[in-house]
């Protein structure tokens, strides 16, 4: 589960030997399940919105639906990139500098999500900033994405992933990426996504920028 679950397409396509039929069988019962979910949020609001109901939707069982998501809020927030992104920023040449390493991730990540499912992407954003179970659940995950991120940044870095700075480095990546999302979605996902991504990585990469005073 990541903040990533904001920018990204639920089922996304990697390069690879396909997967076997149980996990087709699988994948299939997630995206059954989210689909479900989503339409159902979508007509009556996220709070009246059972997991029962759910299950009848995508014709599976309450148990299967608690099987692959402990929680509801973890049917809008799970996704599977963050094993993808890992893959993506390992594979940046050493040469090139650190944070366009990191932007192209990033820029991957949002291609793949408000390209192929924008309704999903903005219903999800607004559900973390309309829902606080949804905020709490997001912000529990941060340390698992984060502690993904920090083997990776390390590696990149040559630094110990668990060092100080890189675990501050990669959580503040995390929670700016959060604010971020809430920061679009609190607009009403007027402002293109990409640049309000690119402007929170500046501040990362720069500071915080003095206003001018008149």
């Amino acid at each position: 589960m990541s903040v990533m679950a904001a920018t990204a397409h639920s089922s996304p396509t990697t390069p690879g030997p396909q997967p076997g039929l149980r996990e087709r069988k699988k994948i299939k019962t997630r995206i059954a399940i989210r689909e479900a979910t989503y339409r159902l949020i979508r007509e009556q609001g996220y709070d009246a919105t059972t997991v029962e109901q759910i299950a009848e939707a995508a014709e599976v069982s309450p148990s299967t639906v608690f099987r692959y998501f402990p929680a509801k809020e973890d049917i809008v927030l799970t996704d599977e990139y963050d094993a993808l992104l890992e893959e993506e920023l390992r594979a940046r040449p050493l040469d090139e500098p650190w944070f366009d390493s990191l932007r192209h991730v990033l820029t991957k990540a949002i291609g793949l999500g408000t390209a192929e499912e924008p309704e999903v992407t903005r219903l999800r954003t607004r559900l973390m900033v309309e829902i606080p179970a949804v905020r709490s659940r997001m912000m529990e995950s941060m340390s698992v994405t984060g502690r993904l991120l920090c083997r990776a940044i390390g590696e990149r870095v040559g630094r110990d992933p668990d060092s100080l700075e890189v675990r501050v480095f990669a959580m503040s990546l995390i929670g700016g990426l959060l604010e971020t999302s809430l920061y679009w979605a609190e607009g009403g996902h007027q402002e293109d996504f990409a640049e309000v991504v690119e402007r929170a990585v500046n501040v990362l990469e720069h500071g915080l920028p003095v206003a001018k005073r008149s």
